[in-house]
């Protein structure tokens, strides 16, 4: 399969590249390329991507920002920039694919865990993580039998924590957050939040 990966220079990108690529041609998308450059944050960005993409069988979705803070010190510009970047990127990247993605297609989107276990200071990401899980359950009814979408819910992971000076051990190997996005691509379902386990 050509699979399109975008944020394919971050963390979880990186991995996902690594594990689907012995199998599938991997065209790689982000702010700063390496194959295409795309901002999330742009809808004529996420166009002209696709313009020169051409067709691909699926298009996996790693990026998107949304700012965590307290919400007391939480801005418009924090709201704004937030639901512009995480839940209305990657639904253009839906929306924008028609045409680019085969029949049958698979999109698979990223969400987080706490849409469903927030913490102080995840008000917008919350949000927006739940927004982006209901947009997937809803646009899969409406792309039945054209294209399958679903969302991969990535609970905490290990490379974060330890970079944010926190326990390796209490978060999710991004080595092993990448198996949810390969089953979002070869598995037959849709409409699915996909959970990232420890084996």
């Amino acid at each position: 399969m050509r699979v399109l990966i975008v944020g394919s220079t971050g963390l979880l990108g990186k991995e996902i590249v690594h594990l689907l690529l012995p199998e599938h041609e991997v065209v790689g998308a982000s702010r700063n390329g390496p194959d295409l450059s795309v901002d999330l944050a742009d809808k004529a960005s996420i166009v002209s991507m696709y313009r020169q993409l051409g067709t691909v069988d699926a298009v996996i979705c790693a990026a998107g920002a949304a700012k965590f803070a307290p919400l007391e010190s939480l801005s418009d510009d924090d709201f704004a920039f937030s639901l512009a970047n995480k839940l209305m990127g990657q639904v253009n990247l839906v929306r924008c694919s028609v045409g680019h993605i085969v029949h049958g297609g698979s999109l698979t989107l990223t969400s987080g865990i706490l849409s469903l276990h927030p913490v102080t200071g995840s008000a917008v990401v919350s949000m927006v993580n739940a927004g982006v899980e209901a947009f997937v359950r809803s646009a899969a009814l409406e792309l039945q039998g054209k294209a399958r979408v679903n969302v991969v819910s990535p609970g905490w992971v290990s490379e974060t924590l330890a970079a944010m000076g926190q326990a390796y051990s209490a978060g999710i190997p991004a080595a092993v957050v990448a198996q949810a996005y390969k089953r979002s691509l070869v598995e037959d379902i849709t409409g699915q939040v996909i959970p990232a386990r420890k084996s």
